[in-house]
């Protein structure tokens, strides 16, 4: 009786902590994550000699930091591939710090607030397609930010979408109805 009592409160502890992992992160939290990601980015641009400026902020529960200024161009990479990896860099190096999984978003010379807005406008027009021709649409391969821009401007379009394949082909189909 004893064990089983000390068995089932050692899994009541274990879900309480899968739920603490799984919680938003308040915003303290998140701030000092992007104060941790600050400080990486920086080193890494004096290590590579480059000018600019980190904007930090808090958006939808997640750190979110901009370098801007200077010429980034090639910070970002062809179709935002060197962004990408720099962004995984610097979840990585917090991680490392605070020992939570970060979910921090990286932006570099705009790319990736530009490419918002023409996910958005892919988004608008062909969910206007889908509703007109009634058949539901397949977009092309995307990352998971790409795909997440198309699902939650199709939910506030009142449609439906989910993704399917598997990476690095992972595509989006948006429905009618």
């Amino acid at each position: 009786m004893a064990k089983a009592k000390a068995e089932t409160v050692e899994t009541a502890e274990v879900v309480v902590e899968e739920k603490a992992a799984k919680a938003p992160k308040g915003v303290a939290r998140l701030e000092e994550e992007g104060d941790i990601a600050a400080d990486y980015l920086e080193a890494l641009l004096d290590i590579a000699d480059l000018d600019g400026d980190i904007d930090i902020d808090v958006e939808n529960d997640r750190a979110a930091l901009a370098i801007v200024g200077g010429k980034l161009n090639h910070l970002v990479g062809r179709d935002g591939e060197v962004l990408d990896a720099i962004q995984e860099l610097t979840r990585l190096a917090v991680q490392t710090s605070t020992g939570d999984r970060s979910r921090l978003m990286l932006d570099i010379d705009g790319f990736r607030a530009g490419r918002k807005k023409e996910l958005k406008k892919l988004a608008e027009d062909m969910a206007e397609e889908a509703k007109s021709t009634g058949n539901s649409i397949k977009l092309k391969p995307m990352n998971a930010f790409e795909r997440k821009i198309i699902h939650d401007t199709i939910q506030d379009l009142g449609l439906s979408s989910e993704s399917d394949g598997e990476d690095p082909n992972r595509f989006v189909v948006i429905y009618p109805a």
